[in-house]
């Protein structure tokens, strides 16, 4: 943008002192405004050229970790943009959050040891300050990477959390505490609920098929403290190996 306003200012300087000679002797009055609208735009030229460039302002990066939700594949290799990013990355297991430039980026996730057929292709896009989960859900025929948006800031003193359920054959499910009110009503597969603030603590929690009493299963002794967020994530089946589980993750 700079370069071509210089360019400009000096292409009309040009003309204008053409035409400033042109009338030197035949209009005065012509040659004296025409010579000024030639300084002018030299010298907005010329300013240009001596102010220095704006730098640019970096963007700042997205943060991505993965999470393998699905029992259908036990280890894979993860790659980004071509590059392998995990290394034999188990079931139940979850990454520390790695930096990417806001952009778009190819996904490819491949058994341990086999980069020549993926079980997930997928494009996804970051974008800056963001920071996501991609979880790897779903039976071993329908493998899908699903993206949830993190949000690990909380108020000071405070905690906060979240359900994702990532069990693909459970039903929709209602989290609450021990004999205690719904926390997280009728989640239902592949779905994330916001977060919700609490006091820290450590409570007992429940999944139970979404509107009746019926317990899928129990969370024991889930620690809340404060300034701290969590994402407490269901996987497993509900109908063969392995079992429903739960796991919690910090943010």
């Amino acid at each position: 943008m700079t370069t071509r306003n210089q360019n400009d200012y000096l292409h009309k300087a040009a003309i204008y002192d053409l035409l400033a000679n042109y009338y030197k002797y035949l209009n005065p009055s012509l040659h004296v405004m025409y010579y000024h609208k030639h300084l002018r735009n030299l010298n907005k030229a010329v300013q240009l050229m001596r102010s220095p460039a704006v730098p640019e302002i970096p963007l700042t990066p997205a943060m991505v970790r993965f999470l393998h939700g699905s029992p259908g594949v036990e280890k894979v290799d993860i790659y980004v943009n071509g590059n392998r990013v995990l290394r034999d990355f188990s079931y139940k297991s979850n990454s520390s959050h790695m930096q990417l430039q806001p952009g778009k980026y190819q996904v490819d996730i491949y058994p341990a040891g086999d980069s020549v057929s993926t079980v997930i292709s997928k494009k996804i896009v970051v974008e800056p300050g963001r920071i996501y989960t991609a979880a790897i859900a779903g039976p071993v025929n329908n493998l899908r990477l699903l993206i949830f948006e993190d949000s690990p800031q909380t108020p000071v003193g405070e905690t906060k959390a979240r359900f994702i359920h990532l069990s693909p054959d459970a039903p929709a499910v209602d989290i609450a505490g021990k004999n205690g009110d719904v926390i997280f009503p009728n989640v239902s597969y592949k779905q994330a609920t916001t977060y919700l603030a609490l006091t820290p603590m450590t409570v007992t929690l429940e999944a139970k098929v979404a509107g009746t009493k019926n317990t899928v299963v129990t969370i024991p002794d889930v620690k809340l403290e404060p300034n701290n967020a969590y994402t407490i994530v269901a996987v497993g089946t509900a109908k063969g190996e392995p079992p429903i589980e739960v796991l919690i993750l910090q943010g």
